[in-house]
């Protein structure tokens, strides 16, 4: 069922439409709901609107929230807010809560479990920065595989290599793909794409399955490392995706914000360098609504043929004078801006150990 809270309203609502009292209520609702489903469960707060406004949060472990706009443990002391014109949608699948909705300055915007994942505005930094830093990186790519990503903007920029013959998605929710297919056309027009073959399960065991160097690159759109998330930062899982590359093959797994999580970027860096023997690099780009503005990739190359991240080989410029054709323009990604996106501040170097040379 879906819930809405109209351009008019100042109280929010739950999923029936009854108003809800922030004022008397010390659990919202949602965390309400996951408490009830799971006594066990820590309750989390996922979609929070309150007086018109959506602010990523999580309440705490035990169930209360003594502000009205509480900050999630990914990043403490911080509340993220975008206003709210309507709720277009709100379900719980079988993973996760599923919220879209209007925002006055971003478009539409899709949230997760009561995090942003991306809006109409700026998703184009983000989208396009992970699928053309691997891809620019080596020399015709044929075979790629996408983990994660069900809102298909990856696929979208992937689409943009004529060399690329087979794209392979493994997305967990279905309900995802509806949602982006009913509310983001522009970024689930990737899955119209004859090349795409979609795979809808759990990542890890559809890597156990993949023959020995099947891709040329590998792209990990996923969630923050948290719940079941949180073994897709881990050692077994990188350890098959270099399996699962071939020889000077490349990865692009999303990485987080240097300016909150140096620690997790330093012990997935680590894992990787042991793993994947090639080249291992961090970039990033401006991504204006996730947690400090900025989200970050780490950039992995298989032993094998060498593959220098710093200057594209295979530059966007001579693709997009070829099949500018029915796709959309760029408007974040360009070869100047992959090379700056590899330049790091000093405070990154100095913090983060392994990311030197």
């Amino acid at each position: 069922m879906e819930a809405g809270v109209g351009k008019d309203s100042e109280c929010p609502r739950t999923m029936d439409g009854s108003v809800i009292n922030a004022e008397t209520v010390a659990i919202p609702s949602c965390c309400l709901k996951a408490k009830g489903s799971d006594p066990e469960l820590d309750a989390v707060c996922h979609s929070t609107v309150v007086s018109g406004w959506f602010s990523e949060r999580r309440s705490s472990t035990d169930g209360t929230v003594k502000e009205v706009f509480f900050n999630n443990p990914m990043w403490p002391g911080e509340a993220h807010s975008l206003k709210v014109e309507e709720i277009l949608f709100k379900e719980k699948s079988m993973y996760q809560e599923v919220m879209v909705f209007q925002s006055t300055m971003y478009g539409k915007v899709l949230v997760l479990d009561g995090i942003v994942q991306l809006t109409e505005k700026d998703e184009c930094a983000y989208q396009e920065m992970i699928a053309h830093l691997p891809l620019c990186s080596i020399k015709s790519p044929t075979n790629v595989l996408v983990v994660g990503g069900g809102d298909g903007g990856v696929l979208r920029e992937i689409a943009r290599h004529d060399s690329v013959k087979l794209i392979d998605i493994c997305e967990i929710d279905q309900m995802v793909i509806d949602v982006s297919k009913r509310y983001f056309p522009d970024l689930a027009t990737g899955f119209e794409d004859p090349r795409v073959h979609l795979h809808l399960g759990d990542a890890i065991e559809f890597l156990r399955q993949v023959p020995e160097g099947n891709y040329d690159a590998v792209i990990v759109d996923s969630s923050d490392p948290v719940g079941p998330a949180q073994e897709l930062v881990e050692r077994p899982f990188f350890d098959m995706i270099a399996r699962a590359l071939r020889p000077g093959g490349v990865l692009c797994n999303m990485a987080e914000s240097m300016w909150l999580h140096t620690h997790l970027i330093q012990d997935m860096i680590t894992i990787c360098r042991d793993t994947f023997k090639g080249s291992v690099r961090y970039a990033w780009t401006s991504v204006p609504t996730y947690p400090s503005g900025v989200i970050g990739f780490v950039l992995c190359s298989t032993e094998g043929p060498p593959v220098d991240f710093l200057q594209p080989i295979n530059p966007i410029e001579n693709l997009e004078e070829n099949s500018l054709e029915n796709k959309r323009q760029l408007k974040f990604y360009n070869s100047e801006v992959h090379r700056a996106a590899l330049a790091l501040p000093t405070f990154v170097k100095r913090e983060v150990e392994a990311l030197r040379d």
